[in-house]
């Protein structure tokens, strides 16, 4: 009685939640919003910064599983989606903005919806590439015996997906998902308010309210933010982010039983709710009865005599099937190269208008950014990866840790900026290799993230293996942590310095009150272009800054990723 209480009170909160959210997506749009900073404002600004950044999350689970399954599944176009992610996760949230916003707003001149849509957006861009390249690298990890049980089974593309992608695609999934959260907490200070040449652009949340707090010099309410963004992460964790870790660990592929399977209160309490249940099977009744009032097909006889041939498609449907599946795959594939064509015929006008000066400094910066970006990726995996291995290994520790650690990784680093800043200047240091720490600060989590999820991913009697044989000491680390953690350590890294790449522009470029602190980077050069309304520098350093990280990928990254899957994968 009590569990359907509380989930009564529960969905009629977010009832409210969501038409309170929706009356502000619909609301007139305003040129210039008023950022009220007032503590009692708070709740409502933390309710609209969940809502963007929960929409952003459905959108990228979509499509990181339609992206990730299309690559795997279809060799011709595999050569063209992959080396479009490497170039859309090089390309950092101020590349999206113009666009966006100005598309957006144009779009839905008489509402906020376009603003809000693009704000949502812009968030998505910061969430979605380390979960596709997550879910691809698991539909590649896949054991040939589970696929071959699909077949036997004779499972359709739906039934594979539920019973065997996604499940075996869960653990590593859940934990990119909640850093991907993070990466779009990391710019809530920079969707949620910015400014476009002469423009300002304003949302009520978390984002802009820190941002104005900061820009007032309000410790007040810069203090009231910090805590409204600790009880959001907080809750969300233990309510959401902790059950779905503790859930998918049933999915774990190991050949010995691992003991009773630990539950959260949250899960028994939604397992213990009447409501819940019979809501959960209702579609199952009622599909039932739907079944028993359509007619039945009649089946030919001879599919009766020979059951195996009752799936069998005849060859002239098959060939038409064919036919219209490459006709469909070359149209959708001639749309696509027609608008970036057109996009790079635009992208050229705009970057003709570049002068040799200004190029060399764009490639100058970008080396500067480039150490930078090597240095924070260096530091960060001497402490992530014995960390990440620590939590993977041990659920205890992980049940402790995690809140702490998802608290740490979803906190957006540019609210800290200032205070970090305050003590790297305090040192005697500057922002020239204080950028590095910054960028530490939202690019680590993903290394380590990764690291936990392929060590909890590593089957009990392998870990009992090596007991038995005592590998201990370094020969453990070199025999069989590290190759056993490889392939999910090249997706953190891949995904971390992406990351770090993207922070450059928020580390490099930090204004703190009336003060503005700039490094000689690629970051710094973009955000001032952005600033300044000189787009065709703005695009120089996109461009720049997303064929650097190609290449990197192109060069390195996937020949690390090949070792990984050749040598390091169980059950390969």
């Amino acid at each position: 009685m009590l569990a359907d209480v509380i989930v009564v009170c529960l969905l009629g909160g977010l009832l409210v939640a969501i038409l309170t959210v929706g009356r502000e997506w619909h609301a007139p749009y305003r040129a210039e919003t008023q950022i009220d900073l007032s503590i009692s404002k708070l709740p409502l600004y933390t309710l609209y910064s969940l809502a963007r950044g929960w929409v952003a999350m459905g959108f990228s689970l979509v499509f990181a599983i339609l992206y990730a399954t299309w690559a795997y599944y279809d060799a011709r176009a595999r050569t063209v989606l992959l080396p479009v992610l490497d170039i859309l996760q090089s390309i950092p949230v101020l590349g999206f903005m113009p666009g966006l916003v100005l598309a957006l707003v144009a779009l839905f001149p008489t509402s906020n919806f376009g603003l809000e849509l693009a704000c949502v957006l812009m968030i998505f861009t910061a969430q979605v590439w380390n979960m596709v390249f997550s879910y691809y690298d698991s539909l590649k990890a896949i054991p040939p015996e589970l696929r071959q049980m699909g077949a036997i089974c004779k499972f359709n593309p739906v039934k594979r997906f539920l019973n065997i992608e996604l499940p075996f695609a869960a653990q590593g999934l859940i934990y990119n998902c909640m850093v991907s959260m993070a990466g779009g907490w990391f710019f809530l200070t920079i969707n949620e308010a910015f400014t476009l040449g002469n423009k300002d652009f304003q949302l009520p949340g978390l984002g802009s309210y820190m941002s104005v707090a900061i820009a007032k010099g309000d410790v007040t309410a810069q203090i009231a933010a910090v805590v409204a963004m600790g009880v959001m992460i907080i809750a969300v964790d233990r309510l959401i982010w902790w059950p779905l870790v503790i859930w998918s660990r049933k999915f774990k592929l190991e050949d010995t039983a691992s003991g009773p399977m630990e539950t959260t209160l949250v899960q028994r309490m939604l397992a213990r709710s009447h409501i819940l249940t019979t809501a959960a099977e209702m579609p199952v009744h009622l599909g039932k009865r739907l079944l028993d009032f359509l007619p039945r097909p009649a089946m030919h006889k001879a599919k009766l005599e020979n059951p195996s041939r009752a799936e069998e498609i005849p060859e002239p449907h098959a060939r038409a099937m064919r036919v219209g599946s490459r006709v469909f795959y070359g149209g959708l594939m001639t749309v696509i190269l027609g608008i970036g064509g057109y996009g790079l015929y635009v992208l050229a006008g705009i970057l003709a208008e570049i002068d040799l000066h200004e190029w060399t400094y764009i490639l100058a910066a970008t080396l500067a950014t480039f150490l930078r970006v090597l240095a924070a990726l260096v530091i960060s995996s001497l402490w992530t990866i014995p960390v990440g291995v620590w939590i993977g290994l041990n659920p205890r520790v992980s049940r402790f840790l995690q809140p702490v650690i998802q608290f740490a990784a979803s906190f957006p680093a540019p609210m800290l900026y200032p205070l970090v800043l305050g003590a790297i200047l305090a040192i005697g240091g500057s922002l020239q290799w204080g950028a590095v720490v910054l960028m530490m600060l939202g690019a680590q989590w993903y290394i380590l993230f990764n690291v936990a999820a392929g060590a909890q991913a590593i089957p009990a009697d392998m870990v009992a293996c090596a007991d038995v044989f005592k590998i201990n000491g370094l020969a453990r680390w070199k025999k069989f942590i590290l190759p056993a953690i490889f392939p999910s350590l090249v997706t953190g890294w891949i995904t971390s310095a992406g990351g770090a790449w993207n922070a450059s522009i928020v580390a490099e470029y930090v204004q703190q009150g009336a003060h503005t602190y700039t490094a000689f980077g690629l970051g710094e050069l973009i955000s001032q272009a952005t600033n300044a309304g000189h787009f065709d520098v703005l695009a120089g350093g996109v461009v720049v800054m997303a064929v650097t990280v190609v290449l990197i990928n192109r060069t390195f990254w996937k020949r690390m990723q090949r070792v990984g899957d050749t040598y390091c994968r169980f059950g390969g």
